[in-house]
């Protein structure tokens, strides 16, 4: 058996789809507030590491020696007052150095690296902040280049070192005091959406509830007036399903009506000539009049297995699974064996039936449908045409294929009553028979033969016939047409038709 696939929920999908990128965007979040908390962290603490690099700038421009740029000098000692501030953080360690214009360290810590030939893009005193590493330990410099009146390349470059135990630990404290509430946050806004789509799809349940609980028979519109604007089309469009439906059915209540009423007089004949026989036989009557009560009964039967087989082809005509599996439909053979095997009908009946066309099936175009109907639509025409044929008529089936490959004519045309144009259209419809006729007949044939065109794509009509009656010059009978589209083959020229 072939896999069935799960049924998918509308309200997870839904929900998926609303927390999903929820779900994702939250570890950006988190990216993105850490770099934010990082660059809040950094800004007062290099703030104040640059004030204390200006300190240490001032200390060692009140040195005696600054003028000459400190050459050869490597004591130097800083004032209490800044040498207290290098020492009173008790988180960061903190070294300073300072430099002369060679590079030559003048004072403070070695393991500061120099910052490089490069001077401050500021120009003197301006402070600037990189990172480097003490002992493998990140640090954050500040340092700026203090100039001397002794020349353009004399001064001496002041450093300040820090390590960022201080400053990971607020980003810490800014992190927690933002994603901590996240925390809260998410899972209630995931509860709030649960709820908003519970409430969203609220009124489809309603919908749902209202379709159950009604009766199987009843095909009523549904209201569509309470229902969300979004489910409002698929609604309607229920709604005209329930119409269609409901055609159907109550035209297969009319059927079944017509066929049972149909079915009672055949029924209803066959059980009187059956009693009659049985009272002439217990009463020792008359042999003769058994054998029409006899007669009666076969033809009473005859009229009821054809309208069963009537009904049968109403069915096979209608099956919508049938109708997709299309063949190349010999149409010439259907109408010439349609023809021979009423042949013997139409010589008891004194009829001249005949056939026009081609003797051979084209080569193309070809028609593509249902061999089987096709035979059936033919034969339900010519079977139609003999019941309303007098004695002496004519009844000719004629093809007809044309020119530019596009159609297929099939005729059927017969020299009986003729069907009035008021009652043309109605001569289609099941059970109907023309007034003012006595033929025996179901009513079927017609209906048939419509049913069968339609699921070709063919279209029908009737006319009053174009053959003259012999010795009067008018025409009288009908002329019943059908037009099947032929499959878009190569173009051929058709056959000689051949009487």
């Amino acid at each position: 058996m072939p896999d069935r696939h799960e049924q998918r929920s509308l309200f997870g999908e839904i929900l998926d789809w609303m927390l999903a990128p929820l779900l994702l965007l939250w570890p950006m979040s988190v990216a993105l507030t850490w770099l934010v908390a990082q660059g809040i962290a950094n800004r007062p603490y290099d703030r104040e590491l640059g004030q204390l690099a200006h300190s240490v700038a001032r200390d060692v421009r009140n040195d005696p020696l600054f003028d000459r740029g400190l050459a050869g000098r490597h004591d130097l000692r800083l004032g209490e007052p800044t040498a207290a501030l290098l020492r009173s953080d008790d988180v960061d360690r903190i070294w300073f150095q300072v430099r002369d214009a060679q590079g030559e360290l003048v004072g403070g810590d070695p393991e500061l690296a120099a910052p490089g030939d490069e001077r401050p893009v500021g120009g003197v005193d301006e402070i600037q902040f990189r990172d480097d590493i003490v002992h493998n330990d990140p640090v954050r410099v500040a340092w700026l280049w203090v100039g001397t009146g002794s020349g353009a390349n004399s001064g001496v470059v002041v450093q300040v070192a820090e390590t960022f135990d201080k400053r990971s630990r607020l980003a810490t404290e800014i992190i927690k005091g933002v994603i901590l509430p996240q925390f809260v946050i998410l899972p209630l806004a995931v509860l709030l959406v649960w709820f908003a789509l519970a409430r969203g799809i609220a009124p489809l349940n309603a919908l749902q509830q209202r379709i159950r609980r009604r009766e199987s028979q009843d095909l009523s519109p549904i209201d569509d007036h309470d229902v969300p604007e979004e489910v409002a089309p698929l609604v309607r469009s229920i709604n005209d399903l329930l119409a269609r439906l409901d055609q159907s059915m109550g035209a297969q209540k009319h059927f079944l009506a017509d066929a049972a009423h149909q079915m009672k007089t055949p029924l209803a004949g066959l059980r009187m000539q059956a009693e009659l026989a049985q009272r002439e036989l217990d009463a020792g009557g008359d042999p003769l009049a058994v054998m029409r009560s006899l007669k009666q009964i076969a033809r009473s039967s005859q009229s009821a297995a054809h309208l069963v087989n009537q009904l049968l082809a109403m069915a096979r005509a209608e099956d919508h699974e049938q109708a997709r599996r299309l063949q190349d439909v010999p149409l010439v053979k259907l109408a010439t064996d349609a023809v021979r095997d009423f042949v013997p009908r139409a010589m008891d009946k004194r009829i001249d039936l005949g056939y026009e066309g081609p003797e051979r099936e084209p080569p193309a175009p070809k028609l593509r449908g249902q061999p089987m109907l096709v035979r059936e639509l033919i034969r339900n025409l010519v079977d139609n045409a003999l019941q309303y044929t007098p004695a002496g008529g004519t009844v000719t089936v004629r093809l007809m294929a044309d020119p530019f490959g596009q159609v297929f004519v099939l005729q059927v045309e017969d020299t009986g009553p003729g069907i009035p144009e008021a009652e043309r259209e109605q001569v289609f419809q099941p059970f109907y028979r023309a007034l003012g006729t006595d033929v025996d007949g179901s009513g079927l044939g017609l209906a048939i033969v419509r049913e069968i065109a339609e699921k070709h794509g063919a279209t029908i009509s009737v006319g009053p016939a174009r053959t003259p009656v012999p010795g009067s010059g008018e025409t009288e009978g009908a002329l019943f047409t059908v037009r099947f589209a032929c499959d878009g083959a190569a173009q051929q020229p058709p056959p000689p038709p051949a009487a």
